[in-house]
């Protein structure tokens, strides 16, 4: 079939479909849609039969559903979380999950091909790239828009990433910290580190495994970060019980522990993000370090929420900083902002059309 003829077809498909700013998070995806904003908020997890790649509940089990699964499952089904580090690990699980967040925007219809915009890390590889491009053409996607993370970090947080000035910007999500210096709608300096709230996660279940003896999952590890967790030391500080699995004895044990413990567990992460902050301004050109003097540095994504964490940065780097309105969507609404300008980001940003 020629491709003059298909154009129309295309043309008339995606009158019937909704165009969708992706963030496609280790942790969270994030779908936006042009006049509706945020549709879609729901955890990186799906549920398949064990030694398959067949999801359960009829192609269903993504998300909440699948989340709600992780560390409980029986042993012929197993929870998966198809992205690590920021970039896909398994292929054929994300290409499903973005075809349930497709099917599900537009409400079960078929032949929809929805033109899509993904933020991507700043740091990953040509053919890191073109596995999203790939996943996203598989699962429905019309055409495939690629934007770095920092980039529609910026532009969610209403930085002014086009003018001739530094913007600063340190997005934390799940699987890596993005950081990076814009300037006229360029990235003057970006550092991706796999160092983000799974590490959080990580670092916690691992002190309860060697100071109270105590084997936790990732879930429990992740409560206990959001209810009790900081960066820098609290005006009042706080306690909370965990339950888990005694390393010793072998048997479930509940123990009490305190905000100052999860601080020192996570301080090391801390220090890496901060660390990857300071080598970031120390590559900034001279003009554009006067520039971050006065605006600061921005926090985005779902680690800016970690109770003192700008305060720690602040404390380390000497400059202000400011968490984003609602940070946890910044790179969502940065991609739904990149939908209702495509005529003009499309020309400075990488396509997936190659045709």
């Amino acid at each position: 079939m020629s491709q003059a003829f298909l154009r129309p077809i295309e043309w008339l498909i995606g009158r019937f479909s909704h165009d969708m700013g992706i963030d496609l998070g280790t942790a969270n995806t994030l779908v936006c849609i042009k006049d509706h904003g945020i549709v879609i908020s729901e955890p990186s997890v799906v549920a398949v039969k064990k030694g398959t790649n067949e999801v359960l509940l009829d192609g269903n089990a993504v998300g909440l559903a699948a989340k709600e699964m992780l560390g409980k499952t029986p042993g012929n089904i197993e929870a998966i979380r198809p992205l690590r580090n920021g970039v896909i690990a398994d292929f054929e699980i994300t290409e499903k999950m973005l075809r349930y967040f497709i099917r599900k925007v537009h409400k079960g219809r078929t032949f929809v091909r929805p033109r899509i915009v993904v933020s991507i890390p700043s740091g990953i590889t040509a053919v890191e790239r073109r596995a999203v491009i790939n996943s996203a053409e598989r699962a429905g996607a019309r055409k495939v828009f690629l934007v770095e993370e920092p980039i529609a970090a910026g532009i969610g947080a209403g930085l002014p990433i086009a003018e001739p000035v530094a913007s600063m910007i340190v997005d934390i999500g799940g699987g890596t910290t993005e950081v990076a210096v814009i300037s006229l709608f360029g990235l003057v300096h970006a550092e991706s580190i796999r160092v983000a709230g799974d590490e959080f996660d990580g670092a916690i279940c691992e002190y309860m495994r060697r100071e109270h003896n105590l084997m936790i999952g990732e879930p429990t590890a992740e409560r206990v970060k959001l209810d009790i967790g900081s960066a820098a030391p609290l005006e009042q500080e706080m306690e909370m019980e965990v339950a888990g699995r005694d390393t010793i004895t072998g048997l479930p044990r509940r123990t009490m522990v305190r905000s100052e413990e999860i601080r020192q567990a996570l301080s090391e992460p801390v220090k890496l993000i901060v660390s990857a902050v300071r080598r970031t301004l120390e590559k900034t050109p001279p003009e554009l370090s006067a520039d971050l003097v006065r605006t600061g540095i921005t926090l985005a994504g779902g680690g800016a929420l970690l109770r003192k964490m700008d305060v720690a940065i602040q404390d380390a780097i000497q400059l202000p900083v400011r968490i984003a309105d609602d940070p946890l969507t910044c790179v969502a609404r940065g991609t739904f902002e990149f939908l209702s300008q495509l005529h003009l980001y499309s020309q400075v940003l990488p396509s997936g059309d190659d045709s």
